[in-house]
């Protein structure tokens, strides 16, 4: 009996996912174990091996289909003897279908048409009105009878509407020259030829082009058309948002407007860490020539929060409607940036157990693998807190976004020269800003100051966060 090979989740979340590749062909062997595709979710590119042996009969999905759900069949495999008659009813291979465009409204009879003079707009169809209410006859102005009326709809057959967004035109600052003063291809066509809209014949609303220019900016939430008529045509290049990007999108978005987030900022005297991490980095054994590790000013910072959430239990939490999620270990998300667009934040588990060379080592494979997209879900999914680190790029301080069900999460800035003072002397010392965002309803003000009290202890000081 054929084997239905349906898409797998690759997440407790994951509810689509992208099938990037097929690594098989129809008519291909495969036994138990076998890669058989490579299937893209919003932060990673996972590898699908086949649970059973056979042959590939029938490929149901093509490759480079996007937001294939969960448990939809994918392909099919056939056992030792079958072959593809089976198969006679099988779904075709089929890629994802594009949208559908938005159903037109009928059109309005003949009959109410030719009772509109020719450059007249005719008035709006019962559909635009309020559906509890009988359509009323919209009153004419002087600007109606004109063929100007801004608040009516702008009438164009679907192909000038087409070319005119295609060359960045706003069809609504093209005079028709059709029917009733539609907009026809021959309009669009002259208005790319003398670079934008053509100028309204008199008697038609010759005010249009200014009224165009002088738009006000949209609102918060306008359209994506909106937003682009702010800009001249051929000026900007649409690239479209990858998964990873609209789910940093809508997560963050969703934090900012659920979580109530409060900061507070401490400078923190480097120098002692800094000499400790070169005595660490000499110390590193040498293998092929090279140190066995390398420890960063980030992988200390890294030890120093995990550190600091063992001993302040209370803030190693996370916040639920139904109890407070205090966290036994400190499962620290590291933010790494990916190659063009996104970032990815890979979770060192139990820091307040490891040393500064294992810290170092895990990050290191991490950020290799993350900029691959080779991370697997549970090496990214999950934590407790996070840090972020902008110092590499000459940033002083910031504050970052609490990626929930985090409760905080730590920014930090690049370490520079300062003058401070030290006793009664001012002095010269390497200072470093961090910045600790809160989750107030899970971490209070007194209780984030603590924890942060407590990373810059263990900065200043960093032999206690060996022992």
């Amino acid at each position: 009996m054929p084997t239905n090979i349906l898409m797998p989740a690759l997440s407790p979340t994951m509810e689509k996912g992208n099938l990037a590749k097929w690594l098989v062909k129809e008519g291909d062997a495969v036994k138990s174990g076998d890669v058989i595709a490579e299937i893209e979710t919003d932060k990673a590119t996972m590898e699908v091996e086949a649970v059973d042996e056979g042959t590939v009969g029938k490929i149901v999905v093509a490759e480079g289909t996007s937001d294939v759900p969960v448990n939809e069949l994918i392909a099919v495999l056939l056992g030792e003897g079958e072959d593809a008659s089976a198969l006679k009813d099988a779904p075709k291979p089929q890629a994802k279908a594009a949208p559908e465009p938005a159903k037109s409204e009928p059109a309005k009879p003949e009959s109410a048409k030719s009772e509109a003079p020719k450059g007249e707009t005719p008035a709006p169809r019962p559909s635009e009105a309020r559906r509890d209410e009988a359509p009323k006859p919209a009153p004419k102005t002087a600007s109606a009878a004109n063929g100007h009326d801004k608040s009516e709809r702008v009438f164009a057959s679907p192909l000038a509407r087409r070319l005119a967004k295609e060359a960045g035109i706003d069809v609504s600052a093209i005079a028709g020259s059709g029917p009733h003063g539609r907009v026809v291809k021959a309009d669009v066509e002259e208005a790319k030829a003398s670079g934008g809209a053509k100028p309204s014949p008199a008697g038609k609303g010759a005010e249009a082009a200014p009224a165009a220019a002088a738009k006000a900016p949209p609102a918060a939430g306008a359209s994506d058309e909106a937003i682009k008529k702010l800009f001249p045509a051929g000026s900007f290049e649409e690239i479209p948002h990858d998964g990873m990007r609209k789910t940093i999108a809508r997560r963050l978005t969703e934090a900012r407007q659920t979580v109530p987030q409060f900061y507070v900022t401490v400078d923190c005297d480097i120098d002692e860490l800094l000499k400790l991490r070169e005595q660490i980095n000499a110390s590193a054994p040498q293998k092929d020539g090279k140190p066995a590790w390398k420890v960063s000013v980030n992988d200390m910072v890294i030890k120093a929060l995990g550190v600091a959430l063992a001993q302040v239990p209370d803030a190693n939490v996370s916040w639920t409607e139904g109890a407070m999620l205090r966290h036994k270990h400190a499962d620290v998300g590291v933010a790494v940036a990916l190659p063009g667009n996104g970032l990815i934040t890979p979770i060192i588990r139990a820091v307040e157990t490891k040393t500064l060379s294992a810290i170092a080592r895990e990050m290191k494979d991490f950020a290799a693998r993350a900029k691959e997209r080779k991370l697997k879900p549970e090496e990214y999914q999950g934590g407790t807190t996070a840090v972020s680190n902008l110092g590499m790029f000459g940033v002083k301080d910031f504050t970052a976004v609490i990626n929930p069900p985090h409760a905080t999460i730590l920014a930090v800035g690049g370490g520079e020269k300062r003058a401070v003072v030290k006793g009664d002397e001012i002095k010269i010392a390497t200072v470093m800003s961090l910045t600790l965002s809160c989750d107030h309803r899970a971490v209070d003000g007194a209780l984030g100051a603590t924890l942060l009290s407590t990373v810059k202890t263990l900065i200043e000081k960093p032999m206690g966060m060996l022992v």
